[in-house]
């Protein structure tokens, strides 16, 4: 029997044009349906020199969706239904700090949670479950994308703090120096609370933040232009595709599970004693937690 996690499915959660990669073959989307609703679209399945690939535009294609009203749980849910084992996150946030430019890349590895209108657990009244999150990326696969952007000789920094925030809107300016004074890099609406569920559902995952702007903080914010926003989105999805294309073979042919323990996340995390859990939350779970309640 194969370790959990094995053998490894890498999927990618990006803008609508992440996917648009050379090599990528045998693609096909598909609608992978999720007890927690519709995800934000169906999925690109494909391979890259063999690697199995699963690809979900954030937002949707055309980016529908707003950050607060994207199902999260229907996202990870069908990812994981999918058989992906890791998660590159690729997204664009705001800098907090002058020596991280706009085209620069963030290899995230903690966050300061501040939404407040998302569901954040997969987990609930009948199945409680509490998970460790002291270090919410996996550090395997920090190091393949670090590796992979030194390839690429593309400016990044690995370790960083992302602010997620609530939004649609931006930040004030006082908002936006209260999270300075807290030590955080990078502010963007979309990685909370994908990170926390991907943990849940035993998935690695690694966020990979792009800068295309200084925050409100900024002394020149108020002076960038549309055009020069939109030349930055432009290039870092350039460099996303890059990325992608450059770190599959350093995941492809693992043969055991995560050594950073995020494919056993769930091992002592269920608390709800056997006898007292609900049937339906059971089934409802059986993707994302399958492999520890196949075993009671």
């Amino acid at each position: 029997m194969s370790a959990p996690g094995t053998p490894p499915v890498i999927g990618v959660i990006g803008g609508s044009g992440v996917y648009d990669i050379d090599g990528l073959t045998d693609t096909r989307w598909r609608k992978v349906d999720s007890p927690f609703g519709d995800a934000s679209d169906d999925l690109l399945f494909g391979e890259l020199d063999g690697q199995p690939m699963v690809f979900l535009p954030r937002h949707g294609r055309g980016h529908r969706i707003p950050p607060s009203e994207l199902n999260f749980r229907a996202n990870i849910d069908a990812l994981k239904r999918a058989g992906v084992t890791e998660i590159l996150s690729v997204s664009a946030v705001g800098s907090l700090k002058k020596e991280l430019p706009p085209g620069h890349f963030v290899i995230v590895d903690q966050f300061i949670d501040r939404t407040f209108a998302r569901r954040k657990s997969f987990f609930g009244t009948g199945l409680v479950a509490h998970i460790g999150f002291g270090h919410p990326a996996c550090g395997r696969l920090s190091t393949a994308v670090a590796g992979a952007l030194d390839d690429l000789a593309i400016a990044y920094r690995r370790g960083g703090t992302y602010l997620c925030m609530e939004g649609p809107q931006f930040s004030t300016l006082a908002e936006s120096n209260l999270y300075r004074s807290w030590g955080c890099d990078v502010i963007g609406m979309t990685n909370m609370p994908e990170a926390k569920l991907a943990r849940e559902a035993e998935i690695c995952y690694c966020p990979v933040a792009m800068v295309t702007d200084y925050d409100c903080w900024h002394p020149d914010h108020d002076h960038v232009t549309v055009d020069a926003i939109i030349a930055v989105l432009l290039s870092n999805a350039d460099k996303a595709r890059s990325l992608v294309r450059a770190v599959a073979p350093r995941l492809t042919g693992r043969a055991e599970s995560c050594g950073s323990g995020c494919h056993t996340a769930l091992e002592n995390a269920l608390i709800t004693a056997p006898e007292a859990r609900d049937p339906a939350m059971i089934e409802k779970l059986s993707a994302v937690a399958g492999r520890v309640l196949g075993r009671t």
